[in-house]
């Protein structure tokens, strides 16, 4: 049995955090945060698939190779990215002063950036924003964390479960952060999940895969996939179950706790998209392959017209099969279903009468889901996103402002 508990980070036995506001950002807002676990942590990651990746992700990519970590950098506000070699020098130094304050090895400290590209990180400010963190880290300040890894969210996004394996309560908390620049695989998000379990760094190396595949990695807000994104884990065993060397039920159930703090948090980030004013759920059955399945609620989840519709509250379903049609998919488009909500809007690829009051009704809603039904097989798929406002233009029209 999955509980939802207080806390995110912070929740399992043996991890800190603090957030603080360093002067990164002109807003005065939380911009640097610090999670640590009291001792080593088993840890891994996953990281954007985009070829241009921000030189804290390089870093960080390079130092989870050893399968152990004690702390996490995150700065906001900016990316440090594509700035040459002084990027990768800022994020050593960043990871080296973590180490020293600490009393840890510098390569088991993971850095994080996340805003604008291409500007240089004000160093002192980032120097002093880590000394202030780490003289306040607390366990209760995961919260105080959350909110100093936002850009552009509207809200935090933390999440903490417990659960009991192999006669221990075991806790799995996480954050994130995540608005806008966001498409499979990895996008402009940073999760942080950290647990008290004992498990294995294979075993939580495959079930932090597997899990972000169809979580964070089932999250679209306009198509773009960022160069700073990663979702990392550190386990520490302070819960003091036996272990998770096996795929075992233990195994599965701390999977299923995984995925349940990895889908609430993915959801929050589409549900906070730039702009957005709902969250949308596109699904595919009926698919003859799990890539057409894909392929087509990922075009989907991505259409300008399809977004710019569910915004608008029109029931446009043309351009709903019309992003199927040039997904890539294979399918029959006189086999096509689609429903908005529990209507449907389409039979057979053809114009059906349909109560367009309903519609709206359905659309009037904070949250929508679309569901194409292509029959011609047993897979399926979905994805989350959100719509297109006026303000995802006024917001990425002046995002260096």
């Amino acid at each position: 049995m999955i509980n939802v508990i207080d806390g995110g980070v912070t929740a399992p036995k043996g991890f800190k955090a603090a957030g603080v506001a360093c002067g990164l950002k002109n807003n005065g807002k939380k911009d640097l945060a610090v999670v640590c676990s009291d001792d080593i942590a088993v840890a891994t990651g996953v990281f954007t698939t985009n070829l241009v990746k921000g030189h804290s992700l390089q870093l960080t990519m390079n130092h989870i190779k050893k399968g152990y970590a004690q702390s996490i950098v995150i700065n906001s506000g900016n990316a440090n990215a594509c700035i040459g070699g002084q990027g990768n020098k800022d994020a050593l130094e960043i990871a080296e002063l973590t180490a020293q304050l600490l009393q840890c090895n510098a390569e088991n400290v993971l850095v994080g950036s996340t805003g604008v590209i291409g500007i240089p990180l004000d160093m002192s400010k980032i120097r002093s924003g880590i000394k202030t963190s780490i003289a306040n880290l607390s366990a209760e300040g995961g919260h105080e964390a959350c909110e100093a890894i936002m850009t552009t969210d509207l809200v935090p996004k933390e999440i903490a479960v417990e659960i009991e394996i192999q006669g221990k309560k075991i806790r799995i908390g996480g954050m994130a952060k995540g608005s806008g620049m966001i498409h499979p695989n990895m996008a402009t998000m940073i999760g942080v999940i950290t647990t008290d379990a004992n498990i294995s760094h294979n075993l939580l190396d495959k079930a932090l895969k597997e899990v972000v595949g169809y979580t964070f990695n089932r999250v679209s807000v306009d198509g773009d996939t960022s160069v700073c994104d990663m979702v990392l884990i550190l386990a520490n065993g302070k819960a003091g179950n036996e272990g998770i060397s096996e795929e075992d039920m233990e195994y599965r159930n701390f999977k299923s706790a995984l995925e349940h703090v990895c889908t609430y948090l993915a959801k929050m980030i589409a549900k906070d998209g730039e702009g957005a004013t709902k969250l949308i759920e596109v699904k595919a059955d009926g698919a003859a392959t799990p890539d057409d399945a894909y392929k087509v609620v990922s075009a989907v989840a991505k259409s300008p017209l399809v977004k710019t519709a569910i915004f608008g509250e029109d029931a446009n379903w043309g351009r709903i099969i019309t992003a199927a049609g040039y997904s890539g998919a294979d399918f029959d488009p006189t086999l096509v279903d689609i429903y908005i909500g529990d209507l449907m809007v389409c039979q057979n690829g053809c114009a059906l009468k349909f109560d367009e009051d309903k519609a709206k009704e359905i659309l009037k809603e904070k949250e929508v889901t679309i569901l194409i039904n292509l029959k011609k097989g047993n897979y399926s798929d979905r994805i989350w996103t959100c719509d297109f406002s006026y303000d995802y233009v006024k917001i990425n029209g002046s995002y260096r402002s």
